[in-house]
């Protein structure tokens, strides 16, 4: 393709507020910047100018694999994004290129495998029935989302990390301020201070450990020298934060399956489909507002005719991907039938998300201990009274209530 019709390709920048949206809705802007083309240019309510935007499923896959787009450069611009405040620390796993980002997620890699995870399924599984006897023995109405879906993510993000059961609720605390929009950039910088604070107290006790839990194996790699405490903080703030995503995850799931009891029942009776029909509930649930952390090209890439020039901020969007009608037929329909499912939920690429595995355990056993055990479980308010959070990045119900 010659360089005349490459440039003749720009797009206009589309300014995309990023309201907050009722339930699972799909973003209408998203939808229509799908319909614009495979490469559009947005601006986002925060930072500065205007980036790329890619929507299409192989697209997405390869900005996310191809080393010609960096996260490390993003460190020093203000690119245009969601977040009102961008405080990343100098050496977070999120915004590493290869070797480091390689070198540093080996470390904890053995959390993350599937024997890492069965390592806390047994446990997981009990601290979640206690939940669920507890809600039954308190009665009706209740509010899934504290009784359940919240303490529940909370609990085995903690088991896996290694921090004491008395620390769950400082953590979860300092986790909400940092997710939130709503309070200020200098309460959300303050709450990541002290979760840093935390886990550097905690990291530096363990640097002779031979144990499997994750500030562990940071600890006995920052006493090997492989990598420095300050990049083991910053992973270990990541991996913390990104462990209560599940009650947001979940939580959209179990609107879905509530105000869609068809889709319940067939859960209910067909157990042997829960895997495949978490995996399609993952692809469809709008996870997040937006878009989440960019990439620079570091130089120019030519994409479905579009020049991206070096130096230019790129987006994906994994929820665009995951309703790419080229890869998933009908992709607004709900399919426990769909297969193949190459949903992009947990990312693609070196970034993909470490728990994604962890995600899937917990989701799996929230599944069967919710249809199991409280099987007249129903809304107890109408499906449009539900409160969605407001000012987050992450989408998800503020509370369930339920009865059963």
């Amino acid at each position: 393709m010659s360089e005349e019709t490459i440039s003749q390709t720009v797009p206009p920048v589309r300014d995309w507020p990023a309201v907050d949206l009722p339930g699972s809705d799909f973003d209408p802007v998203l939808t229509e910047l799908m319909r614009e083309g495979p490469v559009t240019r947005i601006s986002l309510p925060n930072g500065e100018g205007w980036a790329w935007l890619v929507t299409r499923h192989d697209d997405v896959r390869l900005v996310t694999n191809d080393p010609r787009f960096g996260r490390e450069a993003v460190m020093d611009r203000q690119v245009t994004r969601l977040a009102p405040h961008f405080i990343p620390a100098r050496g977070a796993v999120g915004f590493l290129d290869p070797p480091d980002h390689t070198r540093l997620r080996r470390s904890v890699a053995a959390a993350f495998t599937a024997r890492g995870v069965e390592r806390v399924r047994e446990r997981s599984r009990a601290m979640l029935d206690e939940l669920v006897d507890a809600m039954l023995g308190a009665g009706p109405p209740a509010d899934l989302t504290e009784a359940v879906l919240s303490p529940f993510p909370i609990a085995v993000i903690c088991e896996l990390m290694g921090a004491p059961a008395t620390d769950r609720h400082t953590l979860h605390t300092w986790t909400q301020l940092i997710l939130s929009s709503s309070h200020g950039a200098e309460v959300s910088e303050r709450a990541k201070n002290e979760m840093n604070a935390y886990f550097s107290d905690l990291i530096g006790l363990r640097s002779d450990s031979t144990g499997e839990d994750v500030t562990s194996l940071l600890g006995a790699a920052v006493g090997r020298q492989e990598i420095t405490l300050e990049e083991a903080v910053g992973l270990a703030v990541l991996l913390q934060i990104g462990g209560e995503a599940v009650t947001n995850n979940s939580g959209q799931m179990f609107h879905l399956l509530l105000t869609r009891p068809e889709l319940a029942e067939r859960l209910r009776s067909e157990p042997e489909i829960r895997p495949r029909a978490i995996d399609e509930l993952l692809r469809w649930i709008p996870h997040r507002n937006a878009v989440g952390l960019s990439r620079i090209a570091l130089e120019d890439v030519e994409i479905k005719g579009v020049r991206i020039r070096a130096g230019d901020a790129v987006y994906v969007s994994y929820l665009a991907a995951n309703r790419d009608p080229e890869i998933f037929p009908d992709p607004d329909t709900v399919d426990f039938d769909r297969s193949p499912n190459p949903h992009v939920s947990f990312g693609f690429g070196p970034h993909y998300c470490p728990g994604g595995m962890l995600a899937r355990l917990e989701s799996e056993l929230l599944v069967d201990a919710v249809l199991d055990q409280v099987p007249g479980m129903k809304l107890a308010v109408a499906p449009e009274d539900v409160p969605f959070k407001k000012g987050a990045l992450i989408r998800g119900p503020e509370a369930l209530p339920v009865t059963w």
